[in-house]
């Protein structure tokens, strides 16, 4: 086994090495944990593709599970811990996965979805009265301490999308997300060319079921220590800032606009100077948060535009969006971006039209255990899109404003909810907006406005803010009705499912 955790342990054994909200772990411990789970694996039957899963919500044993994985050859399968045991155990059975690890805030969830799909071995933490689990730390025990072998093949995480348009499909982190190598030590290597390499402790915000925690998670690897938050509070994520002096993290929109919306005393109580970059992903950003954020933090974001299945497509450094402000980037390497028709012809420089990028390598997006949703990503070889609608400006920055699956045709006319929602959510007494298409007898489709209003407890106007926005949009472009909701059902990314929106409103679930 490579000695990473080792050196680290040789050199400060009791320095901290990875902090969650429940313990602390030192080198010389993390260096055994991932020792032993390791050997474990490596030596454990689990079939051609080597899968294990974890079902379970941020812990340092999480993240050690995951690398006991990378280490010991298989590939890890991060689980999202809100799912029911059903849909848990679409993705175990659809993976392939031979062991689970869960916690005890998924024990019952996971231990059905093991048995659903078969298998056998379940692992867990805080999990002591289940007895068809066996406990995390005597299983460590079952397991030789000695370095594992460096000459083991690293896999790759199989992520699952989230199937907003039928049962979720499988797909491996991306060589752009995944270091490879032939080895340990290669991995390692590879590891080290990450942007984040180059900083101190790492402070993993979001779930790690999402492809950025996940990478967050393995620059352990490289000797840079981890602190582990579990669900987001802003004020616990600025405390932490300032009590581990933290230099790097992910984050997403939804983690900005918390954060700013604490109270000025609150922020005050926080020094946040020790943040030297943070990535930003998940949604793009509103114009105004980022800025905000700028000005607060320094000018330290990279906004990193892509997804699970390629891997980040587009950046920007926050000085290139102060000069571009609202752009996701130029497209980097091995990517290109296209604006293009319907018929895939390109359109010219600032006209609006379906964003496509063409991948050099010719991989473009893979669903293992797809091959049609695979053909259907991807129209061209290597050419594929993510499904937005956007533009080009005469620098190569790209700009999104919809996505074409949430257009609404109303009346003939081609509708695009972004075009309102961008100026709906700069008024003042609205927090959160969605635009969304509902079925009109006459129109076949109308747009509506659901807003979740800066005050809860006040009525909004919806007479001045429907004139307000017509004095900023074409008439035809703006909602026909307005309504206050308390939610957006937003994912812990960040992102809406208008599909999942629109049925909830039409089932009267968001009152």
């Amino acid at each position: 086994m490579p000695k990473f955790a080792q050196q680290q342990a040789e050199k400060t054994p009791n320095s901290v090495a990875m902090i969650d909200p429940y313990k602390s772990l030192t080198w010389e411990e993390v260096d055994e944990i991932i020792n032993r789970a390791a050997n474990i694996i490596l030596g454990s039957d689990l079939g051609v593709k080597r899968r294990v899963a974890v079902f379970a919500e941020n812990a340092s044993e999480t993240a050690l599970a995951h690398l006991g994985g990378l280490f010991g050859g298989a590939s890890s399968v991060p689980v999202n811990f809100h799912l029911t045991s059903e849909e848990a155990s679409y993705i175990l059975k659809d993976s392939e996965s031979q062991i689970l690890f869960i916690d005890n805030k998924t024990a019952d969830r996971g231990i059905a979805a093991a048995k659903e799909a078969g298998i056998t071995q379940v692992v867990g933490w805080n999990c002591q009265e289940h007895k068809d689990v066996i406990n995390w730390e005597e299983w460590l025990l079952t397991g030789s301490a000695d370095p594992s072998p460096d000459a083991v093949t690293p896999l790759p995480n199989l992520l699952y999308t989230s199937g907003t348009t039928g049962l979720p499909k499988g797909t491996e982190l991306p060589p752009t997300m995944f270091a490879g190598g032939s080895t340990m030590t290669e991995h390692i290597k590879g590891l080290s060319q990450s942007g984040f390499a180059e900083f101190g402790t790492h402070l993993v915000v979001g779930p790690m079921y999402h492809t950025g925690p996940l990478s967050g998670m393995r620059l352990l690897t490289l000797g840079i220590p981890s602190v582990i938050l579990g669900r987001f509070d802003a004020e616990t994520t600025l405390a932490a800032i300032d009590k581990y002096k933290t230099e790097s993290a992910l984050m997403v929109p939804t983690h900005f606009v918390r954060m700013l919306g604490l109270p000025e005393e609150v922020k005050e109580k926080y020094d946040v100077s020790s943040m030297k970059f943070a990535a930003h992903t998940g949604a793009k950003c509103p114009v105004d948060v980022m800025r905000e954020m700028i000005d607060w933090w320094g000018p330290i974001f990279r906004d990193a535009y892509g997804a699970s299945e390629v891997g980040t497509v587009c950046a920007i450094t926050s000085e290139e969006w102060l000069e571009n402000p609202g752009s996701v980037g130029k497209a980097i390497p091995p990517f290109t971006a296209y604006v293009l028709d319907e018929d895939l012809n390109d359109l010219p420089v600032g006209t609006e039209g379906r964003l496509f990028f063409r991948d050099s390598t010719g991989r473009g997006i893979i669903y293992p255990n797809d091959s049609e949703k695979t053909a259907q990503a991807n129209p061209e070889p290597g050419l594929f899109t993510l499904g937005e609608i956007g533009y080009m400006n005469e620098n190569g920055y790209v700009f999104i404003t919809d996505r074409f699956s949430d257009m609404v045709v109303s009346g003939g006319v081609n509708l695009y909810p972004a075009e309102a929602e961008q100026v709906l959510i700069d008024h003042q007494e609205i927090a959160d907006v969605a635009c969304i298409g509902i079925p009109h007898k006459d129109l076949g489709e109308e747009l509506i406005a659901l807003i979740v209003p800066t005050d809860p407890t006040s009525q909004l106007n919806m007479e001045e803010i429907t004139k307000w926005l017509r004095e900023r949009l074409s008439h035809y472009k703006c909602p026909r009705s307005y309504n206050t909701v308390p939610t957006l059902l937003r994912n812990t990314m960040g992102k809406i499912n208008k599909r999942k929106l629109r049925d909830a409103y039409l089932n009267g679930e968001l009152a």
